[in-house]
């Protein structure tokens, strides 16, 4: 099927009940038919359900959607995307390994990096900027895994993947990609050698910045028993789950099988059913809002950039941003709808507009169908010094839009009188 169509009608069947829309299974548990039959399950020898923290049909429907749309074997749905950020690396890291993983960050992904993995005894490697050569630099024996935003938020960027990918397999490491701001319908990165994908559902998504979610979805296709000495978790024996080896027992999907055996039956990062529910809805109309946001995107990026106060805007979408080739050969020739730019003045000017506008709303979301603005430097990447500010992408007066579904006009309008207070 179309992407359009698995969006609608992926991973559900009506079954007796011929209930069109998923229903929502507001349950804790689910009742064994006997002894035998609960423990099949539990062993995983039999599917079925058991207990939420673990499983559930409503968020087992989104699983298989989000998995099918992205091309991969299994997925494990969670209840944030940053949940979806840290069992993801959990899943393979423990002390004395390391991590290693491009600049360009999400501020609350390069905190966990910087601040808090090192902490669990996990060095993380930041690569002096997003090129695959950069990326090779940094890795050696004890790597575990590359983690890369395919593009960049807020920085833009644009990672050549099928590159980066080739360089981490070179070396027997798997690769992460978070595909949240392309979403699948504009990039599927498992296509392009990435080995993990994982999303924020909560932003494109979701689409109304109701609903918290993540996801992580397994492509299948790594190969971890070639790597034995290095993923041990995944080839030897598991202490915590009945002697289970993962690439052996369960070569189709082993990294989403253990992360839903021990990351989150052990550690509790469940979606509850109705936020599942949820997200259905909004991936359901993802297909109609993306070419809209877009539409929108590149209005207002064309009156930014013709406006005297505005110093500079960058837009995946303009043939001068230096990731240009890169989105047209990754996004199929379309642009996101979160871009960058900064006013004229510096910082104070960009809080200025930050502060000023009147339909733009000032959240840390993206991806929602109303436009939303942040001041990064001041907002969701405060705790930067300037230097990570740097490192990042982040300049102090950069300014970045996630651009919504209203009529271009109207927003253009916010925008020229939020400009016009800076003068």
């Amino acid at each position: 099927m179309h992407d359009e169509t698995l969006a609608i009608h992926g991973g559900y069947s009506p079954g007796s009940t011929r209930a069109v829309a998923v229903p929502i299974y507001q349950t804790v548990a689910h009742d064994f038919i006997d002894a035998d039959h609960a423990g099949a399950i539990m062993d995983l020898e039999t599917p079925g359900f058991h207990y939420n923290r673990i499983n559930n049909p409503t968020v087992s429907v989104l699983e298989h959607r989000v998995t099918a749309l992205e091309g991969g074997t299994a997925g494990l749905a969670v209840s944030t995307g940053s949940a979806a950020v840290s069992m993801s690396i959990l899943n393979l890291l423990g002390v004395g390994d390391n991590l290693v993983s491009v600049p360009q960050l999400y501020g609350a992904t390069y905190t966990y990096f910087a601040h808090v993995l090192p902490r669990l005894g996990i060095d993380v490697r930041f690569a002096t900027d997003d090129r695959p050569d950069s990326i090779a630099a940094v890795i050696d024996e004890r790597t575990k895994a590359v983690f890369c935003e395919t593009v960049g938020n807020p920085a833009g960027n644009v990672i050549d993947l099928a590159a980066v990918c080739a360089v981490a397999h070179d070396r027997g490491v798997p690769v992460i990609a978070d595909n949240t701001v392309p979403t699948p319908l504009l990039l599927k990165p498992i296509r392009h050698g990435a080995d993990i994908v994982i999303h924020s559902l909560t932003k494109f998504v979701g689409g109304h910045g109701t609903t918290m979610g993540g996801i992580i979805i397994d492509a299948g296709t790594f190969p971890w028993r070639d790597h034995p000495d290095r993923f041990r978790s995944m080839v030897e024996p598991e202490p915590a789950f009945h002697g289970v080896r993962y690439a052996h027992d369960f070569p189709d999907a082993p990294y989403a099988t253990r992360c839903r055996t021990i990351g989150s039956r052990n550690t509790g990062p469940a979606l509850s059913p109705f936020n599942a529910f949820l997200l259905l809805q909004g991936l359901e109309t993802l297909p109609v809002r993306l070419p809209r946001h877009e539409a929108n995107a590149r209005a207002v990026a064309e009156f930014l950039a013709a406006h005297p106060r505005v110093a500079w805007v960058s837009f995946l979408g303009f043939p001068d941003n230096p990731y240009y080739e890169l989105a047209q050969r990754y996004l199929r020739g379309h642009a996101v709808s979160i871009m960058t730019f900064a006013v004229r003045g510096g910082r104070e000017a960009g809080i200025r507009v930050f502060n000023s506008v009147r339909l733009f709303k000032r959240l840390l979301n993206m991806g929602d169908a109303k436009s939303l603005i942040t001041h990064p430097a001041s907002t969701t990447h405060r705790q930067l010094t300037p230097t990570d500010l740097e490192h990042a992408g982040i300049t102090p007066d950069m300014v970045r839009l996630s651009v919504g579904l209203e009529h271009p006009d109207d927003l253009i309008e916010d925008l020229d009188r939020a400009l016009a207070a800076t003068g």
